[in-house]
């Protein structure tokens, strides 16, 4: 029965699912942001300086060996390497949300000293970092 009066006035039945879908929009809009959770994904920051060397140098030589390394721990949602042509060398690793972010640093810089003996005599010198980005 109640169906029914929909079915003879579907103009009726536009207007207030109409109605609905405003009042929805508006009362979205109106929500406190402490609704919302700040969700940003773990990051740990790999940063490496080789002087004198530029970008394909560093991608080769350096990045590499200390990306095959970090690609075994767990949890990585991603990889973001850039290289710049004034020697510097920062490799961006992604976590999942579950990680626990002062965790996350310990794996990633036991796999940069891992892959310390596969870099250039002249980047063991310098030194290799993983720092854990603040959120």
């Amino acid at each position: 029965m109640f169906s029914r009066v929909f079915i003879e006035l579907p103009i009726f039945a536009t207007v207030l699912s109409l109605v609905f879908v405003l009042w929805g929009v508006i009362s979205s809009m109106n929500l406190p942001v402490e609704q919302y959770p700040s969700i940003t994904p773990v990051q740990v920051q790999v940063t490496a300086v080789y002087p004198g060397a530029d970008a394909h140098t560093l991608s080769q030589s350096v990045a590499g060996p200390i990306e095959a390394q970090i690609n075994g721990v767990d949890n990585i949602l991603y990889m973001t390497p850039s290289s710049s042509s004034n020697g510097q060398m920062n490799i961006s690793v992604d976590f999942s949300l579950a990680t626990d972010p002062d965790i996350a640093q310990v794996p990633v810089q036991t796999r940069v000293s891992m892959a310390l003996p596969q870099l250039p005599q002249a980047e063991k010198q310098n030194s290799v970092q993983a720092q854990k980005r603040p959120s």
